[in-house]
C-alpha cells in the first residue's frame, strides 16, 4: 500500500520472511557440493529481487504484489504508514551483500556464497521475526551523520 512514498510497514516484513526462507534454502543447498549450483542459481534470483526493490522501490517488488494481492486484503488497515525510503535503502544493502556472494562464488572463493547468504539471512530474519530492519537502521544512522539526505 503506497501513498506518496508511504507504505504499509507489514509489507517489507512479509517480504523479509520470504527472503529469509529463500536464503536459508540457499545456505542449505550451498553446503552440499551436489547442490552448490542450485544454491548459486537461487542466490542469483535473490540478488535480482533485491535489485528490483533497490532500483524500482519496495512498492514495485514482486513480494509487494503478493502482499497487496493475497495478504493485505485479509488484514485490518495499518495503524500508520511508513516512509518507503529506508526499506528501499535496505534492499540496496541486501543487493550489495548478495552480489558479493555471487562474485565470490564466481571467483572460486569456497565459502563466499555461504557467508554472504548467511549475512543476508541474518538481516532478513531480524526483520521478519523481530520487525528490526538492519538496513533501515543503517539508513537512519547515515542520515543522522548527514552522509545521505
Amino acid at each position: 500500500m503506497s501513498n506518496n512514498n508511504q507504505i504499509d510497514p507489514r509489507g517489507p516484513r512479509f517480504g523479509a520472511a520470504i527472503t529469509s526462507t529463500l536464503l536459508a534454502v540457499t545456505i542449505f543447498l550451498a553446503l552440499d557440493p551436489a547442490t552448490k549450483d542450485a544454491a548459486f542459481g537461487l542466490l542469483v534470483v535473490i540478488t535480482a529481487l533485491f535489485a528490483v526493490g533497490a532500483f524500482f522501490g519496495v512498492s514495485n517488488h514482486p513480494y509487494a504484489w503478493l502482499f497487496k494481492s493475497l495478504v493485505r486484503p485479509r488484514l485490518q488497515a495499518p495503524k500508520e504508514l511508513e516512509d518507503a525510503t529506508p526499506p528501499r535503502f535496505a534492499q540496496g544493502v541486501g543487493l550489495f551483500v548478495a552480489l558479493v556472494g555471487v562474485v565470490l562464488h564466481v571467483s572460486g572463493v569456497e565459502l563466499g556464497l555461504v557467508f554472504a547468504a548467511a549475512a543476508a539471512f541474518f538481516a532478513a530474519f531480524l526483520n521478519a521475526a523481530f520487525n528490526y530492519c538492519l538496513g533501515c537502521q543503517i539508513f537512519l544512522g547515515l542520515k543522522r551523520l548527514k552522509l545521505i539526505r
